[in-house]
C-alpha cells in the first residue's frame, strides 16, 4: 500500500494544476489529506529497539498474510461462480463467503443508526485504521526504514489512512523484508480481532463483581414506534415467553425465531376460508365456567377491549373459524374476554414450555374450561412476562417485605406483569434494545449502560478489523494485496520482467472487477 500512496502523491503535484500545496496537507478536487510528521522519529526509535523480536512478529504476519490473500481470492472466484450454482448448498455457502470477505456478516447483532451506535462505529474504524497503518511504520523501522509521514485522507467520500515511504528505498530492501512491511498492517489487524475476540469471551467474567449476566435481558430502550412501547420500559428484565424462560438476549431471538416458525400463513388456506380466522389450539387457558357462561357472543367479532376465544381440547393442534353457515356452531361458542385477564389464569394445551408437575396437567379442572385465543391467519399470540426490580415502587416493597420479588405461574412478578403480543413476531424482537447484563445494586442503576457499550465497540472493532484486513487481502489496485502479490511474483523467477508485470496486471484487473461486482451485489442486497 505504501508505495502505490507514494506514486499518487507524486502525480497528484504534476498532473492536477490546481492542486493546493501546504506543509501538513494537500487538497484537491477528488483527494485531501492530513499529514503528520511528529511520530517519525518515535516510531523510528522504537523499530530499531526492538528490530530483531519485530521481524520474527512480522515474518508470522507475512505467513498469514499469504494465506489470507488465496483464501479471499478463493471467496471472490466462488463468489463470481453464483449465479451459476443450481443447488441451495451451494448458494449458501456463497453468500456465506461473500459476508465473511466483506464483513457483511451480522457479528453485531442489533446495530442501528443511533447516535451513540454511529460514534462506536466510528471510534472502532479509527481504532482498526490506527494499528493498520501502526504495523506498517514499525515494520519499515524494524528494517532500518525512515517513514516520511503518517496521512489522513479523504478520496473522494471515502476515508483513510496511510503510511509514506521513500518508494526506492522500498525496491532497494530484500524481497522477504518489503513482504514484511506491506503484510504488517493486516497482521495486526488480525490480532486485534483474536484480542476483542478474548475480550468479548472474558467481559462476564470481568464484570462479574458488578454485574449479573444471563440472569433475564434488562431492556435499555424502547422506541416510540415499537409495538411493545407502553408495555415495557427501560430497566425492566424479562422473564419469559410462552411460559419459557428467557435467560439472554440470545434466547429471546432463539425463542422468537421458534415462535415465528409455528405460525401458519395465510397462503395454506383455501381460497373459500381467505377471510377465515386460527385458533391455535396448543395454546389455551384455564377459564373459569362462570367466565364462559357470562361471555358468550353470537358476534363474529369483539368490541376493541375483548379478544375472542374458543372452547377446545388439550389434544387438538389447531381449529379454523370460519364465516359460513357450517361453521355456525363454532361461531356460536365464540367468547369475548380481556386477554390481560386471562394470560393470569392457568395455562393449558401442549405449546406452553412448561417445568415440573405442570407438564401432566394439560386438563383443566370440572369448574374450568381450557379455551383458546382466535387469531388472524399469518400472525402470533405471544405471552410475555416481565419484572420491574428497579423501579420505584419494586424497591419500596423489596424493603418493606425484606425479600425479592417472585414469580407466580403465569410468569408474572410482584415488581411485573405479563402481557400479550399479537402481530408480527420477526419486527417486534428487534424492536427493542437489550443488555445481558444487570447491575447486581439498584444505587448502580445509571451504568447499566456500560456493558453494553463495552460489547458493541468490542463486536464492532472485531467487525471493521476484520473487513480491513480482509479488502487489504485482496489483489486490487491501491490496497495492500497489490504490493503483496507484485513483491510475491519476484520469487517465480522463470518468468521474465515483462510476463510478471502481464500477470501482474491481469490478477489485479480481475481482482479488481470481482471485488467491484460483489460490492454491488451487496449493496443492491441489502437496498
Amino acid at each position: 500500500m505504501a508505495n502505490r500512496w507514494t506514486r499518487r502523491r507524486r502525480e497528484v503535484q504534476t498532473r492536477l494544476p490546481l492542486h493546493v500545496s501546504h506543509p501538513s496537507s494537500s487538497i484537491s478536487y477528488w483527494y485531501c489529506d492530513f499529514k503528520i510528521y511528529n511520530l517519525n522519529e518515535r516510531l523510528f526509535s522504537f523499530g530499531c529497539r526492538y528490530a530483531r523480536f519485530l521481524r520474527v512478529w512480522f515474518t508470522v504476519g507475512v505467513a498469514f498474510s499469504f494465506m489470507a490473500l488465496l483464501g479471499v481470492s478463493v471467496m471472490l472466484l466462488w463468489d463470481s461462480a453464483g449465479p451459476f450454482h443450481l443447488r441451495s448448498r451451494d448458494m449458501e455457502i456463497n453468500s456465506l463467503s461473500v459476508s465473511w470477505l466483506f464483513g457483511t456478516s451480522r457479528l453485531v447483532p442489533g446495530l442501528s443508526l443511533s447516535i451513540m451506535d454511529t460514534g462506536i462505529m466510528i471510534v472502532s474504524t479509527l481504532i482498526s485504521v490506527a494499528l493498520h497503518e501502526f504495523g506498517h511504520a514499525v515494520a519499515a523501522a524494524s528494517e532500518g526504514l525512515q517513514i516520511e509521514y503518517i496521512a489522513i485522507f479523504l478520496a473522494v467520500l471515502f476515508p483513510g489512512a496511510l503510511v509514506a515511504f521513500n518508494y526506492d528505498m522500498v525496491r532497494s530492501l530484500p524481497h522477504f523484508a518489503a513482504l514484511r512491511i506491506y503484510c504488517a498492517g493486516i497482521w495486526h489487524n488480525v490480532m486485534f480481532c483474536a484480542v476483542c475476540a478474548l475480550a468479548l469471551f472474558l467481559l462476564p467474567l470481568i464484570l462479574h463483581p458488578v454485574y449479573l449476566h444471563n440472569e433475564g435481558p434488562m431492556v435499555l430502550g424502547v422506541p416510540q414506534t415499537s409495538a411493545l412501547s407502553g408495555f415495557l420500559s427501560p430497566y425492566d428484565v424479562i422473564v419469559s415467553l410462552d411460559g419459557s424462560n428467557i435467560k439472554s438476549p440470545q434466547e429471546w431471538m432463539k425463542k422468537m425465531a421458534q415462535i415465528n416458525a409455528q405460525i401458519l400463513p395465510k397462503s395454506t388456506y383455501l381460497e373459500e376460508s381467505l377471510h377465515s380466522q386460527a385458533v391455535s389450539g396448543r395454546k389455551g387457558y384455564c377459564i373459569p365456567n362462570s367466565w364462559v357462561e357470562e361471555s358468550r357472543s353470537e358476534q363474529f367479532s369483539c368490541p376493541d377491549e375483548l379478544t375472542a376465544f374458543v372452547r377446545i381440547s388439550c389434544s387438538n393442534s389447531s381449529l379454523l373459524v370460519g364465516r359460513g353457515d357450517s361453521d355456525k356452531d363454532k361461531v356460536e361458542d365464540r367468547h369475548c374476554l380481556p386477554a390481560k385477564d386471562v394470560v393470569k389464569l392457568k395455562k393449558c394445551g401442549d405449546e406452553w414450555e412448561m417445568t415440573g408437575n405442570e407438564r401432566s396437567h394439560c386438563a383443566c379442572s370440572e369448574e374450568e374450561s381450557c379455551m383458546a385465543p382466535v387469531q388472524i391467519p399469518g400472525l402470533s399470540w405471544v405471552e410475555i412476562s416481565y419484572s420491574s426490580p428497579y423501579s420505584s415502587e419494586c424497591l419500596k416493597l423489596r424493603r418493606n417485605l425484606s425479600s425479592t420479588y417472585s414469580e407466580n405461574n403465569s410468569g408474572s412478578t410482584s415488581c411485573g406483569g405479563s402481557f400479550v403480543y399479537v402481530g408480527d413476531v420477526p419486527s417486534v424482537a428487534y424492536s427493542i434494545q437489550l443488555s445481558a447484563y444487570q447491575p447486581r445494586w439498584s444505587s448502580i442503576i445509571f451504568s447499566a449502560y456500560l456493558p453494553y457499550v463495552l460489547e458493541k465497540l468490542l463486536g464492532c472493532a472485531f467487525h471493521v478489523s476484520a473487513t480491513l484486513g480482509l479488502l487489504n487481502s485482496l489483489p486490487v489496485y491501491f490496497l495492500d494485496g497489490e504490493s503483496i502479490l507484485e513483491t510475491s511474483l519476484c520469487y517465480i523467477t522463470w518468468l521474465t520482467p515483462r510476463r510478471r508485470r502481464g500477470v501482474l496486471r491481469f490478477c489485479l484487473a480481475t481482482g479488481t472487477l470481482l471485488s467491484v461486482i460483489t460490492i454491488l451485489r451487496i449493496l443492491y442486497s441489502i437496498l
